[in-house]
C-alpha cells in the first residue's frame, strides 16, 4: 500500500504512453536535496543569525521592482519547463540584495527549480537561505522537507514538513506526508527484520503454474535463451503485453549467475577493426531503448554494447528495460555488459517507481530479486586499457588506482561514502579541485582531478552518464571526460536529445550519434 502511495506522493499524476519514459513518480522525485549545511553560492550569509534579514537596513524601491521583475521572469520560464534559465533569473533577482522577505521567494523559487533538475545540495542550500530572510516561509520548510525525504533522511524530512505545517494551520496534506514517511520508515524496520540475505534461493519458478490462456514467450529451466526468442520477447513487450512471472524468475536466475561470476572493474580488450557502443541512462524508457536498437543493430558478438547504469526509475516501462537487457546478457554475456548505476539500487527504486512498478505488474518478492541482482553488477569498465566507463564519476582521495575498484566489494547496498559510492554519484565541474555536490551526495571533482587520475592509472578517457545533456552528451573542456545519456525528451519534458558513443579498436577515438 505504502508503495502505491508513493506514486502520489506528491501529487503526480500516473500516464502510460508507449512512446514514452514518462515517470510514474515524477513529482516525487523532482522535490529532492542534500545534507544542507554547505553554502554553494558566492554571498552575505546572516553570520550564523536566523531572523529576518530586512531587519538590517531599509528595503530599496528601485532595486526591488528590478527584482521583482527577474521573479516574474523566472517563473514564465518555470511554466514552460525551462528551469536553468529560471534559474538565471531567480540568481539575478538574488544578487541584487534586496532587503526583503521577498528574497526568501527568490531563493524558494530557486530552490524548486534545483528540485527539478536534480540538484539536490543546491536546492537544501537554497531554502535553507530562504528560512535566513524568513523564518516563517512555509513553503521553504516544504522543499527542504521534500529534498530530505528524497534523500531518504526521514528524519529530517519529518522535522521541516513539521515545520511547514505549524505554519500552515497543520494542513492536511503535509501531515499526510509525515504520516507516510512513519510508515515507510516502520516498514523498512520490519522488512529489514525479517529480510533473508538472497530471496531467489527460496524460489522455484518449476514450481509457477502458467495459465493455458497465456500466449507469451515461455522459457523452461533447462531452455537456451536464443536470439530468436529474444527478439520474440521484444515484439511481445512492445504492445506491453507481460512476461509471465515464472520466465522473469527464470531469467533473474540466470542472470545472477553471470552476473556475479564478474569482477567489480571488468576489462575488455575491443579488437582492431571492431567496434563498441556505450549507452547511458535509460531510465525506463522501453520504446527508446528499441530505437538504439533499430538504429545502431541488435547487440552481437560483432556489435557489442555497453549499458552505463540507470537502466530503471522514472520511466514506466523499467520492467520491459530490464528483462530486454537481461535477455540479450544471458543469450551471450559477451553481446551486452550491464554497469550499475545509482538507480539500481533500493533506497531510490523506493522513490523514483521501480518497486511500484515491479509489485504492479508482479509482486513484492520479484522486486526483492531484483533488487539482489542489482548487487552482482560491476560498477565499472576498462576498454584496451584506455577508457575507463563508470555511471557517476572519480574520488574524494587522490591516488585511486584502478586495481583499488576492483577491489572494492559491490555485493552491497552502496555506502554514503568511499569509492563505491563515489563511483555512482560523482559530477564533472568546471572549477578546478574538488567541490560540494549539487546533489548532496559525493562530490563535484575538476578537471585536473580527471587529468590526474587518468595519468595516473593510464587510461586516456572518462566516460559516465549519470546527468541529462540538451545534446544527448557533453565533452568536458579539457577533452577528457565525456558525459553520454541516452534517454531522449527525459520524464517527457527536458527536451533533450539521446545519444550513444562507438568506440573503434583501432583508436578507441568516441563517434557521437544522436
Amino acid at each position: 500500500q505504502i508503495t502505491k502511495v508513493l506514486f502520489f506522493f506528491f501529487s503526480s499524476r500516473r500516464r502510460h504512453t508507449r512512446c514514452s519514459g514518462v515517470s510514474w513518480a515524477r513529482r516525487c522525485v523532482q522535490e529532492t536535496g542534500t545534507w544542507g549545511d554547505l553554502n554553494f553560492y558566492a554571498m552575505e550569509k546572516s553570520n550564523g543569525e536566523t531572523s529576518d534579514h530586512s531587519s538590517q537596513q531599509a528595503i530599496d524601491p528601485e532595486r526591488l521592482s528590478k527584482a521583482e521583475d527577474f521573479k516574474t521572469k523566472g517563473n514564465e520560464y518555470f511554466k514552460d519547463l525551462k528551469f536553468e534559465e529560471a534559474i538565471e533569473q531567480y540568481t539575478e533577482a538574488i544578487k541584487l540584495k534586496v532587503n526583503s522577505p521577498k528574497t526568501a521567494v527568490y531563493y524558494s523559487n530557486r530552490a524548486f527549480c534545483q528540485l527539478k533538475i536534480e540538484n539536490y545540495g543546491l536546492a537544501i542550500e537554497d531554502a535553507t537561505e530562504a528560512l535566513n530572510y524568513d523564518p516563517k516561509y512555509a513553503k521553504a520548510y516544504y522543499r527542504k522537507a521534500s529534498a530530505y525525504f528524497a534523500l531518504t533522511k526521514y528524519d529530517q524530512a519529518v522535522e521541516n514538513f513539521k515545520k511547514a505545517a505549524e505554519l500552515n494551520n497543520n494542513d492536511a496534506e503535509t501531515l499526510d506526508k509525515i504520516k507516510l514517511i512513519k510508515r515507510i520508515v516502520r516498514e523498512k524496520q520490519f522488512a529489514d527484520s525479517i529480510r533473508v540475505e538472497d530471496p531467489s534461493e527460496n524460489i522455484n519458478p518449476g514450481e509457477i503454474a502458467v495459465p493455458s490462456t497465456y500466449t507469451g514467450p515461455k522459457l523452461e529451466l533447462d531452455q537456451e535463451v536464443t536470439r530468436e526468442w529474444v527478439e520474440n520477447l521484444l515484439e511481445y513487450m512492445k504492445d506491453q503485453k507481460l512476461l509471465h512471472k515464472k520466465y522473469v524468475l527464470v531469467l533473474l536466475q540466470r542472470i545472477k549467475n553471470i552476473l556475479q561470476e564478474l569482477h567489480t572493474l571488468v576489462d575488455i580488450q575491443v579488437p582492431e577493426g571492431q567496434e563498441i557502443t556505450v549507452c547511458g541512462d535509460i531510465h525506463g524508457q522501453y520504446y527508446d531503448l528499441l530505437n538504439i536498437w533499430k538504429i545502431n543493430g541488435n547487440p552481437s558478438k560483432t556489435n557489442p554494447y555497453i549499458f552505463n547504469g540507470d537502466f530503471v526509475d522514472r520511466g514506466s516501462f523499467s520492467v520491459e528495460v530490464m528483462l530486454a537487457l537481461m535477455a540479450w546478457k544471458i543469450h551471450d554475456p559477451n553481446c551486452i555488459h550491464l554497469n550499475r548505476g545509482n538507480h539500481e539500487t533500493k533506497n531510490l527504486n523506493k522513490l523514483y517507481g521501480f518497486e511500484g512498478e515491479v509489485v504492479h505488474k508482479y509482486d513484492k518478492t520479484t522486486f526483492e530479486i531484483f533488487g539482489s541482482i542489482f548487487q552482482y553488477l560491476p560498477i565499472a569498465y576498462c576498454l584496451n586499457r584506455k577508457v575507463l566507463i563508470l555511471h557517476g564519476g572519480l574520488f574524494s582521495q587522490d591516488g585511486v588506482k584502478l586495481d583499488d575498484i576492483r577491489k572494492t566489494n559491490r555485493i552491497m547496498e552502496p555506502p554514503e561514502a568511499g569509492i563505491m559510492c563515489e563511483a555512482l554519484w560523482s559530477d564533472p565541474v568546471k572549477e578546478k579541485g574538488r567541490h560540494p555536490s549539487k546533489r548532496g551526495v559525493a562530490l563535484g571533482f575538476g578537471p585536473d582531478v580527471a587529468e590526474k587520475f587518468l595519468s595516473e592509472n593510464n587510461l586516456e578517457l572518462l566516460v559516465r552518464s549519470h546527468e541529462v545533456k540538451d545534446q544527448g552528451y557533453e565533452v568536458e573542456p579539457n577533452g577528457k571526460v565525456i558525459t553520454i545519456f541516452s534517454a531522449p525528451n527525459y520524464c517527457d519534458q527536458m527536451n533533450n536529445k539521446g545519444a550513444f558513443i562507438r568506440f573503434n579498436g583501432s583508436d578507441m577515438k568516441p563517434k557521437f550519434t544522436q
